[in-house]
């Protein structure tokens, strides 16, 4: 479910709370950065049963499950949510192993291969935001792009590199 038009409901800010994430490699951190940036950028956020944003969020993890920290643009608490990332653990393995392969195939592979690559990239992309869409139900409304752009960040504090 889409969230209503209002344009108080969107994320102006993202912070990762390093203490439970921690910091990456450069090629790490330089992922997460474009994830937030791209999400800060075109967003659709709203949080069940409050007026309306805009909001700040603060992500972290606690063992296998993804702490929501969603605050008002003072930095007052609104809602927070714990989501448990196991039932991504299969979408987000095979979403690295299908880049990976994306990845080594745009050095060798003909643009037919590569773009049969992506299809299956982007089919993954879009599994795993409709998962999200279905975990935050009821706690969180997020349009589909939103979705993807999340599970984009999500992916990115597992990244290796």
């Amino acid at each position: 479910m889409a969230p209503a038009s209002n344009l108080g409901n969107r994320l102006i800010s993202i912070t990762l709370d390093e203490g439970s994430i921690g910091r990456g490699g450069p090629e790490q951190e330089h992922e997460r950065a474009i994830a937030i940036f791209d999400l800060i950028e075109s967003n659709n956020f709203a949080v069940t049963g409050h007026a309306s944003g805009p909001y700040a969020l603060i992500v972290s993890l606690l063992s296998n499950k993804l702490a929501l920290d969603i605050r008002d643009e003072q930095g007052q608490p609104v809602a927070a949510h714990i989501l448990s990332l196991t039932p991504f653990r299969r979408v987000v393995k095979d979403y690295f192993l299908i880049c990976e392969s994306y990845y080594q195939a745009i050095r060798s592979a003909s643009p037919s291969q590569i773009e049969a690559i992506d299809m299956g990239r982007r089919g993954l992309h879009n599994e795993a935001a409709e998962l999200l869409i279905g975990r935050l139900e009821g706690k969180i409304e997020v349009d589909f792009d939103t979705a993807r752009r999340l599970f984009t960040l999500i992916s990115a504090l597992h990244w290796k590199g």
